[in-house]
C-alpha cells in the first residue's frame, strides 16, 4: 500500500465558491453519486449548519448512502473564549452524523490576530480542544491547516506548534494548505520535506477511536500522522504544487472536478488523478473507474450550468484533437508520435479536426470516424478538400462544426438524403414596451409537397426554429425532440460594422447525442437558418441511421 493515495474532492464545499456556480440540493446529490461512482474516497459534503442546504444534504446522503466513499462534514476550530462542548456549530456537525469530520484551524500568526483577533497561545487551544471534543464523540478527523505555507514562512516556529497542537489532539491527517494559491512548487516541496521530518520525530501514541471503527488501510491501522496538501490556482501551478507534495511524502491530496474553487480555483483532480496514476504509478482509483473520468467531468460541468473547457488536459474536447495534416498523417501511423497517452485510458477519444489547416490524411481520418472508408485515390476526396478551404475562406469554422462537415461530406459523396428544401423565408419583430415578440414565415417543400407555415417566438431565431420544425413534424415526428442546446454568433469583419459578415454554430441535441452546425452570412438570420436547417437535418440522420447505413459519432 505504499502508493496508495487518498484523493479527497471538495467540489460541493470549496468549488461551490466559485464566482458563477449555483448548486441546488439535488445538484448536490447528483454530483455525490457521480463522484462516488469515480471510486473518490473521500467527498467532502460542506458545512453543516452554515446553511439549511448542507444539513439537508446530509441527511438525504443517511437515507439513501453513498456506495463506497466517505461523506465528510467539514467546518471550523470553536469560537474563541468558549469550550468545544458548547459551540453550537459542532453540534450540527455531529447532527450530520458522518464518520469522518475535516476541521480546518489558523496556521498564520497574522491570521489569528487580525481576523481571529485572539491570542496565539487561544488559538492553539482551540484547535485542540474541538479535535479531543470531536474525537470524544466518536468522529475521525482530518485536520486542515489554513494558509500553513504563508504562515510557516512568516513565523515558522508557531505554525509547526498549531499542527503539533492538533495531532496530540488525535487528527489523523495534517493537510498543509496553500490557501492563498502564491506557493510555487520548489517551496512546497521544501516545506513539505521540513515538515515531514519534523513529524518523524514526534512522539505522539497512535490515537484511539471510541467507539471502534473499522481500518482506513486494509491490513491495519496507520501507525503515524499522515500528511496530506490543498493547493489553490492563483498563480497557475495547483497541479504541480499537489504533485511536488505527493513525491515529498504526502498521502492525501484535496482538489475539485475541473478546478473549481474560489478565484482561481482550485486543484483540478481531472488533472491529478491521471498523472498519478498513469504517470506516477500512484493507486488512487480503479483502471475501470478512470475510464470514467471524462464523462463524469463532463456531467458535472453540466450539472454545474458552466461549459466545460474543450482546452482542459486529459478531459477536454481538444485534449486528443488533431488539426494540423502532418500531425494526422503520423497520428494515423502511430498515435505515440503527438499523444502522451491513450485517451481511452480516461474516457476520451482521439478527434481529426477539419479546417483550411488539413490535408487528405485529416479528410481521410474523419471519414473513418463516420464510418466512411476512403480511398486516397477517389477524386471525391479532392473535391472534399477544395471544398472544405474554399468554405473556410469565406468563414465558415468546421472544427467546431464536425454535423455540418459530415453533411458536407455526405454531399459530395452522394449520400445525403434529400429530407427537404428550403424556399424561402420572412421574419417580422414587434418591439412593445419591454417585450420583443418575433413571427416568422417559412417556406419549404418535402418530397415534392410544398408547405407554408409560420410560428412565433421570443426572438427571431426562436420564431424561425419553430416555424421550421412546424412544417416539419408531421413528416420527420422525430424533430420533436430535437432541442436547441446552444448558439453562438462571431462578427467576421468588425471593421464592416453593422454590415459585417456573421457566423452562427448551432448546437443540438436529442437528450443522447450533440451536434453543432455552422451558418455564414452577412444576414445574421440567414445564417442562423443555414445553421438551424443543417441542425435538423443533421438529427435526421442520427435517427435514421440504419435506414441511411450511416454510422456516426458527434460530440
Amino acid at each position: 500500500m505504499t502508493n496508495r493515495l487518498w484523493i479527497y474532492d471538495t467540489t460541493l464545499r470549496d468549488g461551490a465558491q466559485c464566482e458563477g456556480l449555483c448548486l441546488s440540493l439535488e445538484d448536490k446529490l447528483r454530483i455525490a453519486r457521480q463522484l462516488d461512482s469515480l471510486g473518490i474516497p473521500f467527498i467532502e459534503g460542506g458545512w453543516p449548519g452554515a446553511n439549511p442546504k448542507d444539513v439537508q444534504f446530509f441527511w438525504r446522503l443517511k437515507e439513501q448512502p453513498l456506495t463506497q466513499a466517505e461523506v465528510v462534514a467539514f467546518c471550523s476550530t470553536r469560537r474563541p473564549g468558549t469550550t468545544a462542548a458548547n459551540d453550537e456549530m459542532l453540534q450540527a456537525i455531529l447532527s450530520a452524523g458522518t464518520r469522518w469530520v475535516t476541521l480546518f484551524g489558523k496556521s498564520w500568526d497574522l491570521h489569528v490576530i487580525e481576523s481571529l483577533k485572539t491570542t496565539l497561545e487561544e488559538n492553539l487551544a482551540m484547535i485542540r480542544d474541538t479535535i479531543e471534543y470531536l474525537r470524544s464523540q466518536g468522529r475521525r478527523v482530518i485536520y486542515d491547516a489554513e494558509h500553513w505555507f504563508d504562515g510557516y514562512k512568516h513565523n515558522r516556529d508557531y505554525a509547526i506548534k498549531t499542527l503539533e497542537a492538533a495531532a496530540d489532539a488525535g487528527a489523523e491527517w495534517l493537510v498543509l494548505c496553500d490557501t492563498n494559491g502564491g506557493t510555487l512548487p520548489h517551496e512546497i516541496s521544501q516545506v513539505v520535506r521540513d515538515v515531514a521530518e519534523i513529524i518523524e520525530s514526534w512522539d505522539i501514541s497512535e490515537p484511539e477511536i471510541d467507539p471502534p471503527q473499522p481500518p482506513l488501510i486494509k491490513g491495519g491501522r496507520k501507525s503515524k500522522i499522515q500528511l496530506g496538501v490543498h493547493t489553490h490556482n492563483d498563480s497557475g501551478v495547483a497541479v504541480a504544487n499537489a504533485l511536488a507534495a505527493v513525491r515529498e511524502g504526502v498521502t492525501m491530496v484535496q482538489g475539485t472536478i475541473n478546478g473549481y474553487g474560489e478565484r482561481c480555483g482550485n486543484a483540478n483532480l481531472c488533472s491529478l488523478i491521471p498523472n498519478f496514476q498513469l504517470k506516477l504509478g500512484y493507486d488512487c482509483i480503479q483502471d475501470e473507474q478512470l475510464v470514467k473520468l471524462t464523462q463524469v467531468s463532463r456531467s458535472i460541468s453540466e450539472i454545474v450550468n458552466l461549459a466545460p473547457d474543450d482546452h482542459a488536459p486529459f478531459v477536454g474536447l481538444s485534449a486528443f484533437a488533431h488539426k494540423g495534416g502532418i500531425h494526422v498523417s503520423a497520428v494515423e501511423k502511430n498515435p505515440l508520435t503527438y499523444e502522451h497517452l491513450e485517451p481511452e485510458k480516461i474516457g476520451n477519444i482521439r478527434r481529426i479536426v477539419i479546417s483550411d489547416q488539413a490535408g487528405l490524411s485529416n479528410v481521410l481520418a474523419k471519414a473513418r470516424t463516420f464510418g466512411i472508408d476512403l480511398d486516397r485515390k477517389n477524386p471525391a476526396c479532392r473535391q472534399i478538400l477544395e471544398k472544405l478551404k474554399d468554405l473556410e475562406s469565406q468563414g465558415y469554422q468546421f472544427e467546431g462544426a464536425e454535423a455540418s462537415f459530415e453533411l458536407l461530406m455526405r454531399e459530395a459523396l452522394e449520400q445525403r438524403p434529400p429530407w427537404f428544401e428550403i424556399k424561402g423565408f420572412q421574419v417580422h419583430c414587434d418591439k412593445v414596451g419591454e417585450d420583443c415578440m418575433a413571427l416568422a414565415t417559412v417556406k419549404l417543400s418535402v418530397n415534392g409537397t410544398n408547405i407554408l407555415e409560420a410560428a412565433e417566438g421570443n426572438g427571431p431565431v426562436s420564431a424561425l426554429d419553430a416555424a421550421l420544425r412546424k412544417a416539419l413534424v408531421n413528416f420527420y415526428p422525430a424533430i420533436a425532440h430535437f432541442y436547441l442546446t446552444d448558439y453562438k454568433v462571431r462578427i467576421l469583419d468588425g471593421g464592416a460594422g453593422t454590415s459585417a459578415k456573421t457566423r452562427v454554430l448551432a448546437e443540438f441535441s436529442n437528450g443522447q447525442d450533440r451536434w453543432t452546425t455552422v451558418g455564414v452570412s452577412g444576414n445574421i438570420l440567414d445564417a442562423s437558418c443555414q445553421a438551424v436547417v443543417e441542425g435538423l437535418e443533421y438529427g435526421l440522420v442520427l435517427e435514421n441511421q440504419e435506414a441511411i447505413a450511416l454510422v456516426c459519432r458527434v460530440h
